[in-house]
């Protein structure tokens, strides 16, 4: 097990490092879906490009347990390898992993119990609904598999091995890559056959995961009933309100992809593309909160407070430098993004309007990211779950509504960047004052410990 690596050091720099290597294996990963929404769309028909919209958001429901789950081990572990509890920090890994396993299990079965309507839910019909149900019969049963590698890879991170966490994302978007034009060209499965390459890639990240964990780091310890019954309730703390707040990102998801199915299959196609462009530019943003949070953990857990409201502004700087670096690319890029996908009319007007000024509010989404992690490694995981569904229900509803009766499709996209200014204005604010009180209280600690030795002193000497 290593040692606590972000206790000393410039906090730039483990932002920036941390940051840059968890979005390497997140990029490969969205790389592989971006070039899965190309190879479908050389198919030659927008059902299928708009089937794997409405599959993308399905996924991102089950998708987003996993990651509450991942961020309940990587606060655990790494708050107990910054106060030194080594040992303590394996049990608390394979908690997370044993309940990782179970919710997988759990999970898969209700939603193919229920598959056709969750989709119709979401506005898919007809063909498009056909296409979208055998997409997601095919992945959605190997959530075991996603839930190892996520769990594995906040393991990692909270080691401070971001790069092994990297090259476990790395090997499932080779493997993904690789067997995509092969499967859906070469076998002539189509749309299934990127469903079976996705299967692969997941079985790919899970074993990797595992094994980086363990022959790596000593990262797990020998499951035990006793310590997984004593442990539950601290793994769920977190694990509730992190899956919760991790949730409320599908569900306004879902809330976009209702309101645009209404102005037809171009508009959906078009937020299709937008949704795997998204992490594609965007992939830093989308590190920052396994990133941040093994930093902001192990310092909270050793105590160092500066350094943990530092870690906040450091990241709030990073995320400011990258989004205006990468809005500034995808507008100079816009008509070379649009012609890779044979978009025209409705569907490249959406590409150009999200290309332009809407990139830039992704500063917003970043800084919540920030805040978020932050919440959760410092033990409140509830704001993090106020925040997200406040930003994914108040702030998303009524501007979408307000946006596509003003502006149509456009408006819908306009009205769900412009919902999350006011919740990124209201974490940062809280995240500022709930690290502006750690300092007071532990010098108010030190002086009653002081003050008690003096007495126990006193009595003795009396």
């Amino acid at each position: 097990m290593s040692k606590a690596v972000f206790l000393e050091g410039s906090l730039m720099r483990h932002v920036a490092v941390m940051s840059a290597t968890s979005s390497v294996g997140i990029l490969a990963i969205f790389a592989v879906d971006f070039i899965d929404m190309i190879f479908i769309s050389m198919l030659g028909k927008a059902e299928l490009a708009a089937a794997i919209g409405y599959t993308g958001t399905l996924l991102f429901f089950t998708n987003s347990i996993n990651i509450g789950l991942s961020i309940a081990a990587g606060s655990l572990v790494a708050r107990a390898l910054g106060a030194g509890e080594r040992a303590r920090a394996r049990d608390l890994a394979t908690s997370v992993a044993l309940v990782a396993v179970l919710v997988s299990i759990l999970v898969p079965i209700a939603v193919l119990w229920n598959l056709q309507e969750l989709l119709q839910f979401l506005g898919a019909t007809g063909e498009t609904l056909e296409f979208a149900i055998r997409y997601s019969a095919i992945i959605v049963p190997f959530m075991a598999f996603m839930g190892i590698a996520m769990t594995s890879m906040a393991v990692l991170r909270a080691n401070g091995d971001a790069k092994a966490s990297m090259y476990v994302t790395l090997a499932g978007g080779v493997v993904n890559a690789a067997l995509d034009p092969l499967f859906i060209f070469g076998l002539g499965l189509g749309l299934d056959g990127a469903a079976y390459a996705s299967v692969a890639a997941r079985l790919t990240m899970g074993a990797s995961g595992l094994w980086y964990v363990i022959r790596k780091h000593d990262g797990f310890s020998r499951p035990s009933a006793r310590v997984f019954l004593s442990d539950i309730g601290k793994v769920l703390a977190i694990a509730g309100p992190a899956v919760l707040t991790n949730l409320a990102t599908p569900f306004g998801t879902a809330i976009v992809t209702r309101e645009m199915a209404k102005f037809g299959t171009e508009a959906v196609a078009a937020m299709a593309v937008i949704g795997r462009l998204t992490p594609m530019a965007f992939a830093v943003v989308l590190a920052l909160s396994g990133a941040i949070g093994p930093i902001v953990g192990q310092n909270f857990g050793a105590k160092k407070f500066d350094r943990v409201r530092g870690t906040f502004v450091a990241g709030l700087k990073f995320v400011g430098a990258y989004v205006l670096v990468a809005t500034a690319l995808l507008f100079l890029m816009r008509v070379e993004i649009a012609d890779l996908f044979d978009a025209s009319g409705e569907m490249q007007q959406l590409i150009f309007l999200f290309c332009g000024p809407l990139a830039l509010f992704q500063f917003f989404n970043g800084a919540i990211f920030v805040c978020n992690a932050g919440f959760n490694n410092l033990g409140r995981p509830l704001y993090s779950t106020a925040v997200n569904w406040g930003r994914h229900t108040i702030g998303t509803l009524p501007f979408v509504l307000l946006g596509a009766y003003l502006a149509g499709a456009a408006g819908v996209l306009v009205g769900q960047a412009v919902g999350g200014v006011f919740f990124a204005g209201a974490a940062v604010l809280v995240a500022w004052r709930l690290t502006g009180r750690l300092e007071p209280r532990v010098e108010i600690e030190e002086f009653e410990k002081e003050r008690r030795l003096h007495k126990v002193s006193f009595q003795r000497n009396w």
